[in-house]
């Protein structure tokens, strides 16, 4: 520690004045600058190297654990999440921590809203069973752009989305039409929603039955009901919407789409899939299944 000390500053004093106080003799201080850095301070500059460079692809975001599941499972590097913590703190590195945001649908007084089938389990067991959806705003030099989302709860995967200057049941109907175009669910899949207007839409009902859908709709003014796509959208704003300042509405519009399309779906980790991304713990569940039906 004080040959290190030493080094730190010899160029503000000299080295014998700085090993007289310290009590160590400069022939000492000369052979430990000699043998270099220890083979564990090699590797952790090594590490630290390859955690800031992970760092810097998450944009930022991933904090010790996502950074220790990418090195594990992209890289095949085995070492332990302390370590990446401490080498992260010693780098000044830091991921973000979410918090929640603002409710933005209206409730639906004049229809009555569907019942809930999901009664907060929102697990599934294999893709297009049950998808959630929310709607949130971002705000931008021009007001609000709105954005309704619709994800795959059993992988996480946002499957549909759609953005609009106001808040007209279009919003969630383009989001539905452009999940089910692309999934091509089965009937019976269950869509769940808290009691927004826009939900409760006589569009968004047609819309649903027309796709062979079953509505599900939360308890009024109950957070919880709608907890998992309410994640999303905690995530989505404090990944990069609350660390972003958008001069218009296109700008947030090009933001959304390749935080969504080329970030979260493909690549941002989940603990709660295995840290695997969205897709990749989709390809995962289809490559097991093709497995078990050739057995």
């Amino acid at each position: 520690m004080s040959f290190a000390l030493i080094a730190a500053e010899k160029a503000h004093h000299s080295v014998s004045l700085l090993a007289r106080v310290l009590g160590v003799s400069r022939a000492g201080c000369y052979a430990w600058a000699g043998r270099g850095l220890s083979k564990r301070r090699q590797a952790d500059a090594a590490l630290t190297a390859r955690v800031t460079a992970i760092h810097a692809a998450t944009r930022g975001i991933y904090g010790a654990p996502r950074i220790h599941a990418e090195l594990a499972q992209a890289e095949g590097v085995r070492v332990g999440r302390k370590r990446v913590a401490r080498l992260m703190r010693a780098s000044g590195l830091t991921g973000v921590s979410r918090r929640r945001g603002v409710r933005t649908t209206t409730p639906a007084r004049e229809r009555p809203g569907a019942p809930d089938l999901v009664e907060r389990d929102f697990t599934a067991s294999a893709p297009d069973q049950l998808w959630v959806a929310d709607i949130t705003y971002v705000p931008t030099g021009q007001g609000f752009l709105f954005l309704a989302v619709v994800i795959d709860a059993y992988s996480r995967r946002c499957v549909g989305w759609s953005m609009r200057d106001d808040l007209r049941a279009e919003l969630v109907v383009d989001a539905l039409g452009m999940a089910v175009s692309a999934r091509r669910p089965a009937a019976g899949l269950v869509h769940h929603s808290d009691r927004g207007s826009q939900y409760a839409s006589l569009t968004f009902g047609a819309t649903l039955r027309d796709s062979g859908l079953l509505a599900s709709m939360g308890s009024r003014g109950d957070a919880y009901d709608n907890a998992a796509a309410e994640s999303f959208m905690a995530t989505i704003k404090t990944e990069l919407v609350k660390r972003t300042t958008f001069k218009s509405r296109d700008a947030a519009r090009l933001a959304l789409f390749e935080y969504i399309e080329t970030f979260y779906n493909p690549l941002r980790r989940h603990s709660s899939l295995g840290y695997k991304s969205p897709i990749e713990f989709e390809q995962i569940h289809s490559e097991e299944t093709q497995e078990d039906a050739a057995a």
